[in-house]
């Protein structure tokens, strides 16, 4: 068998061996110290697409690999206790519905990030300033997000490793620990988003009663309560998230009905790209779609979430089949997603859009609605938000409209909280190998995601809360490099993927799919800095750019040689196979 050299930089590791804990940190042992560990029963080639469920995983009982310092537990098993085992059906020879059934619920929870609060604002004040015009972008950047989640489950089922694990095994100490921070940065920013939508809705739906300091607090006490039901099963829990999402499409949908938008023009505003008599605001505008809908975070979650399924990964067929069920699974998510968020859209386009703050001032003071104070007496275009996009709803078709607004704010920030807080556990255990409990986990990221909110809620308004939401989401469109590089990386990797890595198509199509997205928030970003409007903050955002820069070439420089581009590789002697360079690794049997 082939023996790969030791060098400063090395190729990646192809190997037969299950993962054991002593050497799930191998890069650290001495070079050319091979390990001692001979690989158990039933383990087989990984490089050809075996790798090893053991008897217990067999039987429904958390995966073992890889394993971890906790005797061996899986990392999924922090919240997912058991496997759910899928049914054989030979009754369909293409498709089966029993099995297709037994595959939902990861696709589901990974879709609640793109109803988040932050997606919500993003859709309302999409329909509020450019009307129906950018349905389009919506439309496209739901595709791409279905693409970039499909490579993130196949990473997950094909390795039976997620992202973060992956990232822990291949990438240099130091570019780990930066990377593993910057993904931490994007889910504190999310979770921050989160918490600000729940604390609105809480203030609408007590008519003012409960403060927005209040709110801010209680979404302390409910996301622990939350978190404590996957003690009673999979399944329910993700049960559990289906309602959330039902009641998201109740209510958005009762709006939808309500306003009664033009079909024409919604239509036409989803299938021609084109935006008619548009400026700076709505380009704008529609940079802030791409950003709000593909976020980092939810790559890592995605990729953890499959390993849920009892999934044989020696059998080539099986692991076909649960590729093509989780895709399935995931475009039906998607699009009730995208349903929800065309939704919020259409209705702000259709009643907010041209209105100017006058208008609104006298349509809220003829039925009575508080808050008037909200829209100043001019004859500027009206500014919405979440709070008072459900204060307008409820001035133009009466409070019903205002309250069941409200419930669909606070089904989408309790949702996605939840599914934040399942990110972070995997994002910490996968780069650090650190078992925290729940309670410290959610402890630690509330804390830091809840002081500056609490701050904010308690010596500002309701302006400046939720005017915090551009700068979260500028703060997560800096971050998506960080999950988009590393699975178009790692899923291109022919040692690590067998023959389920990418094709040509899929590196060229994701490499330009990447860049775009990329370039796209980067503008954003560049938008956002140059409204600030202060010399000292566009030299630090200059020095701050540099380092960040460098970072995302290095990224892309490991990537493009995975993608193939070899040239790249200057530091290895010989290079047959086209495989990420990695630090410094021992000597090694496949």
């Amino acid at each position: 068998m082939k023996r790969f050299s030791s060098s400063k930089f090395v190729s990646f590791l192809t190997t037969d061996r299950t993962p054991h804990p002593e050497n799930i940190h191998i890069s650290s042992l001495p070079p050319s110290i091979p390990t001692d560990q001979e690989p158990t029963h039933g383990e087989g080639d990984m490089a050809q697409g075996k790798a090893v469920e053991t008897t217990q995983t067999q039987r429904g009982a958390p995966s073992v690999f890889p394993e971890g310092q906790n005797g061996g537990t899986d990392v999924s098993s922090t919240y997912f206790h058991h496997k759910v085992p899928i049914p054989d059906d030979d009754s369909q020879m293409w498709f089966s519905f029993r099995k297709l059934w037994a595959f939902t619920g990861p696709g589901f929870l990974m879709s609640i990030a793109y109803l988040d609060p932050g997606n919500i604002e993003s859709d309302l004040q999409s329909g509020a300033k450019a009307g129906f015009k950018l349905l389009w972008v919506l439309l496209g950047a739901t595709i791409i997000g279905l693409l970039l989640q499909r490579l993130a489950a196949r990473l997950g089922v094909v390795t039976g490793m997620h992202l973060a694990e992956v990232c822990n095994r291949q990438y240099p100490t130091v570019p780990r620990i930066v990377l593993w921070l910057m993904v931490e940065l994007a889910i504190i920013g999310s979770d921050m988003q989160e918490v600000i939508g729940c604390a609105i809705a809480f203030n609408l739906l007590s008519s003012g009663r409960i403060p927005l300091w209040g709110g801010v607090l209680i979404t302390i006490i409910d996301t622990f309560v939350f978190l404590f039901l996957d003690k009673y099963g999979l399944r329910k829990l993700e049960a559990f998230f289906g309602v959330l999402i039902t009641i998201m499409a109740i209510t958005f949908g009762y709006e939808y009905v309500t306003v009664r938008p033009d079909q024409g023009e919604l239509l036409k505003g989803m299938f021609m790209p084109y935006c008619e008599g548009c400026g700076p605001v709505q380009l704008e505008q529609a940079v802030g779609i791409v950003g709000a809908v593909i976020m980092p975070h939810n790559i890592y979650l995605h990729s953890a979430l499959v390993k849920s399924r009892q999934i044989d990964r020696s059998s080539k067929k099986e692991l076909k089949e649960a590729n093509k069920y989780f895709f399935i699974e995931s475009t039906i998510a998607l699009f009730l997603s995208f349903l929800i968020n065309v939704f919020v859209v259409a209705v702000f386009a259709e009643a907010v859009y041209g209105r100017t703050n006058i208008e609104v001032h006298d349509i809220c003071n003829a039925t009575g609605i508080l808050h008037l104070d909200l829209f100043p007496l001019n004859n500027e275009t009206l500014q919405v938000d979440i709070y008072k996009g459900g204060v307008v709803l409820g001035c133009i078709f009466g409070p019903a409209a205002l309250y069941i607004w409200a419930v669909g704010i606070l089904a989408a920030g309790q949702s996605s909280t939840m599914t934040g807080t399942y990110s972070g556990q995997f994002v910490m255990e996968g780069f650090l190998n650190l078992r925290w409990s729940r309670f410290s986990r959610v402890l630690l990221t509330r804390s830091i995601a809840i002081t500056p909110t609490l701050l904010v809620a308690i010596f500002q308004d309701v302006t400046h809360l939720t005017g915090m939401n551009d700068f979260l989401n500028v703060l997560q469109s800096m971050q998506l490099p960080f999950a988009l590089i590393p699975i178009l990386t790692f899923t291109s990797l022919s040692s690590l993927m067998s023959e389920f890595a990418n094709g040509l198509f899929w590196k060229i199509g994701g490499g330009v799919v990447i860049l775009l997205v990329c370039c796209i928030n980067m503008y954003f970003v560049v938008i956002y800095v140059t409204s600030l409007n202060s010399v000292w903050l566009y030299v630090l955002a200059a020095f701050l750019c540099i380092a960040y820069l460098g970072f995302v070439g290095y990224l892309t420089w490991l990537c493009l040689i995975a993608l193939g581009v070899s040239c790249l590789d200057v530091t290895c002697r010989v290079r047959d196979d086209t495989t990420v360079l990695i630090e410094q690794q021992p000597e090694f049997d496949s």
